[in-house]
């Protein structure tokens, strides 16, 4: 499923993505990139959401189809498609892929790929999606401003679902 995903992704942004401008979004996508890694070292071994791998070998490889195929290139058509002008249809933009994700999600948490933890369900995923989006389109426009979001964001996740971040990695 995980596999399928990237592949569906890679078609997608290979046919509608922005691909003379990549550079455009270059850091933005690496933005996302960025936030995965950080989910990754915080919430080592005290996983908020776990991916369970299928044909991959395993967790790692998983993860890393979606940090090096499935979040780059999501950024990249994100971006590379985001309406101009008209806030109206920027947000119903937004609400699209939050439901693509929310939609992608469901289909990975009924079928077992997907495992919640310490409070995690798809309820609070979408409310990450729906800050995604925007902070996506944000760092593009105002990295600056973006980074500093993102740090309070950060830790208002890390304090209200209790990620140990004091204790060592393997002792949580």
């Amino acid at each position: 499923m995980h596999f399928a995903i990237a592949v569906l992704i890679l078609i997608v942004a290979w046919k509608r993505g922005d691909w003379k401008n990549w550079r455009d979004y270059h850091t933005t996508m690496m933005y996302f990139v960025l936030g995965d890694l950080l989910y990754l070292f915080l919430t080592a071994n005290y996983a908020l959401w776990r991916l369970k791998p299928d044909i991959l070998l395993n967790n790692a490889f998983t993860e890393m189809i979606y940090m090096f195929v499935t979040f780059p290139l999501t950024a990249l058509l994100f971006l590379s498609k985001y309406p101009k002008g008209d806030i109206g249809k920027q947000v119903i933009y937004i609400l699209n892929w939050v439901l693509i994700y929310a939609a992608v999600e469901w289909i990975l948490l009924i079928t077992g790929r997907i495992i919640y933890q310490h409070g995690w369900n798809l309820y609070w995923s979408i409310i990450f999606d729906c800050t995604i989006f925007p902070m996506l389109r944000l760092f593009y426009k105002r990295p600056v401003l973006a980074y500093g979001i993102s740090l309070i964001m950060c830790v208002f996740w890390v304090w209200y679902f209790k990620v140990p971040v004091n204790v060592p990695v393997e002792i949580k």
